[in-house]
């Protein structure tokens, strides 16, 4: 299967998901492609190559494997990088799609020698250099030397807290990438806003959680123990992809 197959609906949907049981929830939906993280709490990390490789079994839809070693910011160390290396061979020998990855040199801009090759590392999958992108000093300038390094898309909320409030820096972005590199707006994408930032941004996919609270089968808690740092919650609820929220994007997109 290409990395790039055609939409299902005019505007592609790419979930963003934390498991494979959401991945599949994301595929039912609609969802025409999903970025694999763990901890989304963290803004997604590289997930576990059994979490990769039972979602290649069970998705007909193209599985963008998260590459990032750390929360935090995305100045990485030499074992860091070399981190990164390995888990991309790693996700092209499972069968991943395409990756999703962000480096910056510590003055904000991309850094373009770790990026190239790692995008090198990658090929022939697709890159997505993912939220990087909106803590970098100078966005309009980050992104041509993110197309001459060859990457696929930018993943960005137009370097605001959300989409909506960053939408006319996206679409700035959306003209000025031309049909050279993808503009993926991504964070704050929901059923009751998505057809409005596809207008206002002129972009031809969209990034999207779509999740609801679900309450794990466990019936016994102890309430004097938490694992969650920090401690802010009950174990065994968790945010898992809706199929019926991602329903209603679709719906919304496909009358676009």
């Amino acid at each position: 299967m290409s990395a790039e197959r055609s939409a299902p609906h005019p505007v592609l949907i790419e979930a963003c998901v934390d498991s494979v049981p959401s991945a599949v929830a994301a595929e039912a939906g609609g969802a025409g492609r999903v970025e694999l993280c763990d901890n989304l709490i963290e803004g997604g990390t590289t997930p576990s190559a059994g979490a990769i490789e039972e979602a290649k079994a069970r998705l007909r839809i193209p599985v963008f494997v998260m590459i990032r070693p750390r929360g935090g910011d995305f100045l990485y160390s030499d074992m860091e990088y070399a981190i990164m290396r390995r888990d991309i061979a790693h996700a092209r020998a499972l069968g991943a799609d395409g990756v999703v990855l962000g480096l910056l040199l510590a003055d904000g801009s991309p850094d373009l020698e770790k990026t190239r090759a790692l995008v090198e590392a990658a090929r022939p999958l697709p890159v997505t250099f993912h939220r990087a992108f909106d803590v970098c000093r100078d966005p309009q300038a980050a992104l041509e030397t993110l197309a001459g390094l060859g990457i696929a898309r930018v993943l960005t909320s137009g370097q605001q807290a959300t989409v909506p409030e960053g939408a006319e820096l996206i679409a700035t972005l959306v003209r000025q990438a031309g049909a050279r590199i993808g503009i993926l707006p991504g964070c704050g994408i929901d059923e009751t806003n998505v057809a409005q930032v596809v207008e206002r941004t002129g972009a031809r996919e969209v990034h999207v959680r779509g999740t609801s609270p679900v309450r794990s089968g466990m019936a016994y808690r102890n309430p004097r123990v938490s694992f969650r740092s920090p401690v802010d919650g009950d174990d065994s609820v968790l945010d898992v992809t809706d199929t019926a929220r991602i329903r209603s994007i679709a719906q919304v997109l496909a009358a676009v």
